[in-house]
């Protein structure tokens, strides 16, 4: 089942190197393209002869300097597709550098479908999981919850195969691995029959949302909403499994109108004229809230799950107690009518289940998601110094991909298991052959 494509070793000449976002731009010294676990063997046991430093990159769709390299970057792309499924364990083992956005359709040929997934397919599995990629759902994981086990090479060159069934610490360690003890080469997953998902999208007030979100979150299987600054409403996302046969997908038309010329192309020549005009978010913010009309439909999952994003941003996000969003929201509004900052794009609000994953932001903690954005031509430093501050408040955890500025000092008082994952870190890769400078400020 797996994708043949071309092997090889070589490594392509030094390039200039972007996050999606446009936060962080490199020259590795190298680009490799291994094809198979034994090639990246090969890599890491030269590059631990040479002294250089490795880090894999999936599609760079991180905001913080996570894949940023020191020396080289090592690209799984050619390390593509499903290589195993078994329907009835209802798992599937999949190649790392496998790109979401082809890994669901894949999957739904063979009958099956991801657990859960975010709103955006562009990342390849290995990164989602090793960030801590999560969608929305009171009831469900991030993706590293659906790991059942890894194939990975480690620091000085060995190969090493874990599976929660015998290794489950291990596994707790290294589903949200960071890229910091090796290179993910194969992933075990648990993936459901593949399933329909029925989607009811509206407006509504912002305090009435906040005063029953949880309730509203528990009552479906994925709810999220989206809140545009500078009004009090929002755009509420149910998502609930379909019966057999019920409902029908978005008509062409409708889909075309809202996801890709509302949403991207009229979405970005607004925000080109905010970045010249910032008084006007305001006021653009209210017409587009008060625009927003009801629709609903029903799809396969991963369609309803995943929507076109061709307006860049960068983005922060910090996962919360349940308990904190209401204040949360409420102190951002505030600061944000106070401070004289105008804001365009909307904050995103997602729920997920706790887990037992040790660097999961939503370790042993139901939590709530808030996550800002700002147009990728527009500053976001005050914006993100007063969110930080906010929900310093509320114990809050970064997401490790998104823009945040802890570090290992603060970062050990909110993940009880950080010193675990350091020592680890020192046992699998003791020379630093996957480390850079963020991995060193998070990890310490």
């Amino acid at each position: 089942m797996s994708e043949a494509r071309a092997s090889t070793t070589a490594a392509s000449p030094p390039t200039t190197w972007r996050t999606w976002g446009g936060t962080v731009t490199a020259q590795p010294t190298a680009v490799h393209t291994p094809a198979s676990t034994a090639e990246v063997v090969d890599l890491v046991r030269g590059a631990l002869e040479r002294g250089e430093r490795l880090r894999p990159v999936g599609s760079g769709h991180s905001f913080t300097p996570i894949a940023e390299p020191i020396d080289a970057h090592v690209r799984l792309d050619l390390m593509c597709g499903i290589l195993a499924a078994d329907l009835a364990a209802g798992s599937v083992t999949v190649a790392a550098g496998t790109p979401l956005h082809e890994l669901s359709p894949a999957l739904e040929r063979i009958g099956l479908g991801m657990v859960n997934l975010g709103d955006i397919d562009r990342q390849s599995i290995s990164g989602a999981v090793s960030t801590g990629t999560h969608g929305t759902g009171a009831g469900l994981t991030g993706l590293a919850g659906a790991v059942r086990g890894l194939t990975f090479v480690a620091g000085d060159g060995t190969v090493h195969r874990v599976h929660r069934d015998r290794d489950p610490d291990l596994v707790s360690l290294l589903a949200v691995g960071l890229g910091a003890y090796g290179i993910v080469t194969e992933l075990e997953l648990d993936v459901l029959p593949a399933y329909r998902l029925h989607a009811v999208e509206r407006p509504e007030p912002l305090a009435a949302v906040l005063d029953d979100a949880e309730e509203i979150a528990a009552a479906h299987r994925h709810f999220e909403f989206y809140w545009f600054p500078h009004t009090d409403r929002v755009l509420t996302k149910r998502n609930d499994p379909a019966e057999d046969g019920a409902g029908t997908p978005l008509p062409r038309w409708r889909e075309h109108l809202d996801d890709h010329l509302l949403s991207n192309v009229l979405f970005e020549g607004l925000n080109r004229l905010v970045t010249r005009l910032p008084g006007l978010a305001p006021r653009i913010n209210q017409v587009s809230a008060r625009a927003l009309s009801r629709r609903e439909f029903t799809d396969a999952s991963h369609r309803v799950f995943c929507t076109r994003r061709e307006v860049r941003f960068v983005e922060s996000e910090y996962a919360i107690p349940r308990a904190s969003l209401a204040p949360v929201l409420r102190e951002l509004d505030a600061w944000i009518e106070r401070s004289g900052e105008h804001i365009a794009f909307p904050v995103e609000v997602r729920f997920a289940a706790a887990d037992d994953v040790a660097l999961s932001t939503a370790y042993r903690r139901d939590s709530a998601y808030v996550a800002i954005h700002q147009y990728h031509r527009r500053h976001m430093s005050r914006y993100l110094a007063a969110f930080e501050a906010i929900v310093a408040e509320h114990d809050g955890r970064p997401h490790w991909g998104k823009l945040h500025t802890l570090d290992a000092e603060r970062l050990g008082r909110l993940y009880p298991r950080l010193a675990d994952a350091r020592a680890l870190r020192e046992r699998l890769d003791p020379a630093g052959v996957f480390s850079n400078d963020y991995l060193d400020r998070v990890l310490g």
